[in-house]
């Protein structure tokens, strides 16, 4: 199979069926082999309904559905575990990607070498209160990341190497930060392509505010998993060493003072009078707990048995 095309969605039911034939034309015109794959995060709005009537017009349609709302993260996970097709096209189901987009992803993707290929939507049309801290997000990722040649990390418009979509976990609000995972899982040629953004059509954003406090947070995780995943110790164990030499020695200075000034006579405070001694004491037991925080780190898996268990209600 040429291309999976995955679309994670949450009440969506009046853009679906201009998608899937949008979708269908584009790839009849090309010769392509191809299926759909709509995971339905949890919709309330009738959208399992229209991706059943789908399924029975078209074959080459597959639909998953949570009993609940996951969030876009586990809509692309399960989707990407579904995907068969040899390069996989993620992108949104609210009809601003455009599926016209697909046959160049592909070709740079099957036939140029790349990895990845983030789109980059150089108009869009979302409002400032959402395209500005997109910008902040997009400039504070290209620096952690090193990715320097993305413009748009959030942009749902994407195409993979089948081997990169199997390669890498989805998670929390780490679906924006997918070119990360991949540069992290070793799959180094990312690439941008621009990409038209048109108005929403149907209903309204799924995403609120509150997403960049969450998508910040995952990306400090990735960061931490991807350098310190498989060696935590070489992150606490230094800063624990460190804490608990400066109280050490901190507290033998004071102990020499007091022999000394016992040995020569000079009146002296007791150690424990002194300010010093807390701030030894606390750097001894903060670093003591940080070093052991690293011991234990090394002893635990970071992969949680069920983080990515979702409960399916049908699949079709």
């Amino acid at each position: 199979m040429n291309i999976s095309v995955v679309i994670p969605l949450f009440n969506e039911a009046e853009s679906l069926p201009e998608l899937t034939a949008w979708i269908k034309r584009v790839m009849i015109q090309n010769n392509f082999s191809y299926e759909i794959v709509l995971v339905d995060d949890g919709s309330n709005d009738g959208s399992w309904n229209v991706i059943r009537e789908l399924k029975a017009l078209d074959e080459n349609i597959t639909g998953v559905r949570f009993r609940r709302n996951y969030g876009k993260s586990a809509a692309l996970n399960v989707g990407f575990a579904a995907a068969q097709g040899d390069v996989v096209i993620t992108m949104d189901a609210d009809l601003q990607d455009s599926p016209d987009e697909i046959p160049e992803l592909y070709d740079r993707v099957l036939n140029q070498g790349a990895d990845l290929v983030s789109g980059w939507k150089q108009k869009r049309y979302d409002p400032l209160t959402k395209t500005i801290p997109t910008k902040l997000f997009n400039s504070v990722t290209r620096k952690m990341s090193g990715i320097n040649n993305l413009h748009d990390f959030n942009c749902g418009l994407k195409a993979y190497k089948k081997d990169v979509v199997k390669s890498i976990e989805v998670y929390g609000e780490m679906h924006r930060y997918i070119p990360v995972l991949a540069k992290w899982a070793g799959f180094t040629n990312i690439q941008e392509q621009v990409v038209q953004h048109y108005p929403r059509k149907y209903g309204t954003t799924k995403f609120g505010p509150g997403r960049f406090v969450k998508g910040f947070l995952d990306l400090l995780s990735i960061f931490f998993v991807g350098k310190f995943g498989k060696r935590p110790m070489h992150f606490f164990g230094p800063i624990g060493v460190i804490s608990f030499l400066i109280g050490f020695f901190i507290t033998f200075y004071l102990i020499i003072e007091k022999l000394m000034s016992i040995a020569d006579g000079s009146p002296y405070r007791n150690v424990t009078d002194q300010p010093l001694f807390f701030l030894s004491l606390v750097a001894i037991i903060l670093g003591s707990q940080l070093f052991m925080t690293g011991f234990i780190a090394e002893l635990v898996s970071r992969n949680s048995t069920d983080r990515n268990n979702y409960h399916i209600d049908q699949v079709i």
